[in-house]
């Protein structure tokens, strides 16, 4: 019987002996390059180098060593008779085992100051080639890739089989080692040549300072942004591109413009472009502008609607951003905007923002991710199919199962606008939306009655910023918008301290300090509240969530069924004939 050979070819040499004692004692003959062979045969065993079977010296100072028919023949071969005939043809032995690892590149471009000429000369080929080829011929062939392995496979070896099972992890590994090592070479170089942007973007930092380094990058193409103002971080990143498609669905759904106000990648407000009447632009601060553009409409309402969280916001436009709503932006505490193109004038005011430094971003309208999304979670790779499931206004919502079936065009746009904001929420969600807007937005919690009445909450001061005393607030001249905001906020809630110095504060940013609502004038103006949409990112799971829900306002709900209790949902959204469809759509999002 012909003996067995291993060809040895490595870079990390521990164990490397132990294995060659290991091998040579089962009566297998051994095959090295260059400094293994040396180091084997300086150790006392037998080893023959390749150049004996290749009949070619290594050359070009080593770049060239195991590339060669008689290696690789000898390795892919199978045990079928084609093989074996053209082996014996060319005079090639089978090779049965093949030890080998790679050059360090990824620890030598970790190294400070490396050069591109140093890391290239750690580009493995040879050592690539040969894990590839022994591992796609795992059925016949062991590879042996990690010192870790060389004692389990003696034992093996010792006990007459190394069996099929044994091969197909050893192969496993090998082919997820030049993945990593590949992957490690593609970083690299798409760093050196097609950094600042192209293909790849250096980041300051992660999601926190101490997060370093951080990147964006594809491996395909050019990054589908360009960045003409201002350094993207990490958040903004992820602010910027989970806002921009949610403009762009909302966009290719309604046909109209949209925007978004995201914080912390879940959107504070989303709204398409319905024009403000009067008192709306005094609720949205911006009551100064006669000429509005529907996109600029958009924008005033997706900041308006909860100022408070929209403060130092990532913007998202589903067209190009006109002058009108630079201005509006302008005047805004905003950490940066994503939108597919610019006015020349839009674009002026838009990179003088933050003394230079406002982060404005050009988004390719016709790019289109794959259909495959991958996350790493604590050293583990999560893998899905894309959420592409597409929202429509005629079908989304056709089943109807509440009693009341007069389900309008504003209500089916509104449950648009809501469903679509809760696919880009982070679950679990619930969303009230009203005039082309979201109106109060529930996010992140992990009971849904906490979202629901978070929501509500919103929704309910959202509305009384339209009280008659709100609107007529006169503020002091020194006040900042800000400012405003914030004493909108407590004088809307009902949380003014009694006294003390937040209170002086307070009441510091007015002319005239207002008169305080009554729980009566409450309870009156808030019942005027209607026509209210609400989705839910999934099924309700209780009645109390629909009770909620008609303390709002709330008309139309768009929800997947699938709860036990779908029966009592449904009867009690009847009790207040509320307009309830069953989507048949989960939408959690993380």
């Amino acid at each position: 019987m012909t003996a067995k050979i291993a060809l040895l070819s490595v870079y990390d040499k521990t164990g490397l002996l132990d294995l060659a004692k290991g091998l040579v004692g089962n009566g297998v003959k051994l095959l090295g390059s260059g400094g293994t062979a040396k180091m084997i045969r300086e150790a006392g065993f037998p080893i023959e180098d390749v150049s004996s079977i290749t009949n070619a010296p290594e050359m070009l100072g080593g770049r060239v060593k195991t590339l060669h028919p008689a290696v690789h023949g000898g390795i892919l071969a199978q045990d079928i008779e084609r093989d074996n005939k053209d082996l014996l043809d060319n005079h090639i032995s089978k090779i049965d085992v093949v030890v080998c690892n790679l050059y360090p590149f990824q620890q030598t471009i970790a190294k400070p100051a490396v050069t591109i000429a140093e890391a290239v000369e750690e580009v493995d080929i040879g050592g690539v080639t040969l894990l590839r080829a022994a591992a796609k011929n795992h059925a016949r062939v062991s590879i042996l890739s990690d010192p870790a392995d060389y004692h389990g496979f003696l034992e093996s070896l010792e006990s007459g089989d190394v069996s099929q099972e044994y091969r197909n992890r050893l192969a496993l590994k090998a082919f997820d080692q030049t993945a990593t090592y590949d992957e490690a070479i593609s970083d690299y170089f798409r760093k050196q040549y097609a950094g600042a942007g192209k293909q790849q973007l250096s980041l300051r930092y992660g999601a926190n300072p101490h997060q370093i380094p951080a990147q964006a990058f594809v491996r395909d193409g050019d990054l589908p942004f360009k960045v003409l103002s201002g350094s993207p971080g990490y958040i903004n990143l992820l602010d910027a591109l989970n806002s921009w498609p949610l403009v762009k669905e909302l966009h290719e759904s309604l046909d109209l413009p949209a925007a978004a106000s995201f914080k912390h990648v879940s959107p504070a407000g989303a709204a398409v472009g319905v024009q403000l009447t009067d008192d709306e632009k005094i609720v949205y601060g911006v009551s100064d502008l006669k000429e509005m553009s529907l996109l600029a409409c958009a924008y005033a309402r997706a900041r308006g609607a909860d100022r408070m969280s929209s403060f130092g916001d990532f913007i998202a436009l589903s067209d190009e951003c006109d002058a009108q709503t630079a201005k509006i932006i302008n005047r805004e505490v905003s950490d940066g905007i994503i939108a597919p193109g610019y006015s020349p004038e839009a674009l002026e005011i838009l990179k003088k923002k933050k003394g230079g430094k406002y982060c404005v971003l050009q988004m390719d309208p016709n790019y289109v991710p794959g259909s495959i999304e991958t996350r790493q979670v604590y050293g583990v790779s999560l893998q899905q199919k894309r959420n592409d499931a597409k929202i429509s206004p005629s079908t989304t919502f056709a089943k109807i199962v509440s009693s009341n079936k007069d389900l309008t065009e504003e209500g089916r746009r509104d449950m648009a606008v809501a469903t679509i904001a809760v696919k880009y929420t982070q679950s679990n969600s619930v969303c009230y939306a009203r005039d082309g807007m979201v109106v109060g937005l529930g996010a992140g919690q992990q009971s849904r009655i906490h979202c629901t009445r978070l929501a509500g909450e919103k929704a309910d001061n959202w509305w009384l910023r339209h009280h008659p005393r709100v609107l007529s607030l006169q503020f002091a001249k020194t006040a900042k918008r800000a400012d405003k905001a914030n004493a909108i906020d407590l004088f809307v809630t009902a949380k003014v301290p009694a006294s003390g110095p937040e209170r002086t504060e307070w009441e510091a940013k007015f002319e005239t300090v207002p008169e305080f609502l009554s729980d009566t004038e409450r309870a009156e103006f808030l019942s005027t509240l209607d026509r209210v949409a609400v989705s839910s990112d999934a099924f309700f799971p209780f009645p109390d969530n629909v009770y909620r829900l008609g303390q709002s306002g709330v008309k139309f709900v768009s929800a997947p069924l699938g709860s036990v209790m779908d029966q009592a949902v449904i009867e009690a959204a009847d009790s207040l004939n509320i307009v309830y469809c069953d989507t048949g759509l989960r939408l959690f999002h993380h």
